[in-house]
């Protein structure tokens, strides 16, 4: 969450002021946008830009930068979530380690509920998501059962976090 440099909550719960808010709302619209185009759009030096940039870089808060591959583009365009329940003792990464592992496995999730794990996962078509269940999953003996839902169209999929104007403290105090 980003906070205005004025907001009391400034000291204890701030993350980045206002300012790196809006360089980190920028950098995840285009990240190969030039330092000098960021300081024109928040209208500040290049050189503060540069440093602001690195120091966020440097806290983990800008975590890398990527370019965005076209699934269908490379042969992976079928895309589908599991849900993986696994028997694992309490507080043990065995089921998860091996999971993390799998190239095909985007994303990795330990959840809570029924089930321990969400993951999001690239094959080229059904019959290659069904060769990962049987040869690679199966292979994984902690693994206890899995559900699997095939994508059929992705409305929305986005890596932007909704970075928002901080709210003013009347309004924070009125919700409160």
């Amino acid at each position: 969450m980003c906070f205005d440099d004025n907001s009391e909550k400034k000291l204890n719960t701030r993350m980045i002021d206002q300012r790196d808010c809006e360089i980190a709302k920028i950098l995840q619209a285009n990240a190969r946008v030039s330092n000098a185009e960021i300081a024109r759009q928040i209208g500040s030096a290049p050189s503060a830009v540069f440093e602001r940039v690195r120091k966020l870089e440097e806290r983990g808060i800008v975590r890398g930068y990527h370019a965005s591959v076209d699934p269908k583009a490379v042969d992976l365009g079928q895309l589908s979530f599991m849900f993986i329940r696994s028997n694992d003792r309490p507080g043990a990464v065995t089921t998860a380690a091996r999971l993390a592992e799998i190239p095909e496995i985007l994303e990795l999730h330990h959840v809570a509920g029924e089930d321990c794990f969400l993951a999001k996962v690239r094959t080229r078509d059904a019959e290659a998501l069904g060769r990962l269940l049987r040869e690679r999953l199966s292979g994984i003996d902690t693994i206890a059962s899995t559900r699997t839902t095939i994508v059929l169209d992705t409305v929305k999929e986005t890596f932007e976090l909704p970075l928002s104007e901080p709210a003013s403290l009347d309004e924070e105090a009125a919700s409160a």
